[in-house]
């Protein structure tokens, strides 16, 4: 049970910096005064066990790093979501420790209002833009993987796959960005159409060199296609970690879902491919 104080105590005070300095990040004058607010109780509860321990704990400070620069790359709502998820553990020790110090059970309460402070809190720009996000990732993801799969049979050759890809991306890119400004212009949901059409090219154009990089790399067209896959699931993962993490949704069934329609599309334009290089017989 000492041990388990003492980890209570470490963890808080380390929670306490990572709050004040996510507090220092925050730009916005009521988010920044709730996570003030926060940084300041985990200090007393800090100072709570440390009666009871009759120690003094140092931070970890490799965690407060790590969730600032979290934080700063991601955006502060992925980092506070992502440390929140470890606060579920330390409330389960604290209901445990509760029973044989009754007083922690306003530890516990206190941490059930931060999550629902933090959850009203939440309100970032770059969330805001998901769906913008999604689309051009998704369009680019299935579009460029099946094409990029059609042309590695029917072309056989890795540069000129690479340049055609290139060309395909970029033109598709700028037609989705297009789409979207005047999709959001026409739609009133409150969203600055430049700003959504520029978050959706972005997706769409990075995706685009996460794609193509490996046609420029290998010169076996094949083992060009299978990295071009893996890169295809890597970013589906990465993509669909973070969304499930800042807005609680299902990591598994969202992964599926999009893995699913990428590969489909993939196989199919493959078997296309095929199909044209064998129909029209030209090699190159």
């Amino acid at each position: 049970m000492l041990e388990q104080l003492k980890q209570a105590q470490r963890n808080e005070i380390t929670e306490h910096l990572v709050y004040q300095r996510l507090a220092e990040l925050e730009k916005d004058p009521k988010n920044k005064k709730v996570l003030i607010a926060i940084s300041k109780d985990e200090r007393s509860h800090y100072f709570f066990w440390k009666k009871h321990t009759g120690v003094t704990m140092e931070p970890n400070m490799l965690k407060v790093h790590y969730y600032y620069w979290v934080s700063r790359i991601f955006g502060i709502t992925f980092g506070i979501k992502l440390m929140e998820k470890g606060e579920d553990t330390a409330q389960g020790v604290y209901a445990e420790v509760a029973k044989v110090i009754p007083a922690a059970q306003k530890i516990v309460l206190d941490e059930h209002k931060h999550e629902q402070k933090l959850i009203e809190m939440l309100d970032e720009e770059r969330l805001k833009y998901v769906g913008s996000v999604v689309l051009g990732l998704n369009d680019a993801l299935v579009e460029l993987s099946g094409a990029l799969a059609g042309f590695t049979f029917a072309l056989q050759n890795g540069g000129l796959i690479g340049i055609v890809g290139l060309i395909t991306g970029v033109a598709a890119s700028l037609s989705m960005a297009a789409s979207e400004y005047l999709s959001q212009k026409s739609d009133a949901n409150g969203l600055n159409p430049i700003k959504a059409s520029i978050y959706t090219g972005s997706a769409y154009i990075a995706t685009v060199i996460a794609l193509i990089v490996p046609y420029f790399v290998f010169t076996n067209v094949f083992v060009s296609l299978g990295f071009t896959l893996v890169n295809v699931l890597l970013i589906i993962a990465l993509f669909n970690y973070y969304i499930s993490v800042a807005q609680d949704v299902s990591f598994k069934s969202r992964f599926l879902e999009m893995a699913g329609l990428s590969m489909g599309v993939a196989f199919i334009s493959f078997l296309f491919g095929i199909a044209v290089k064998t129909f029209f017989g030209f090699d190159l």
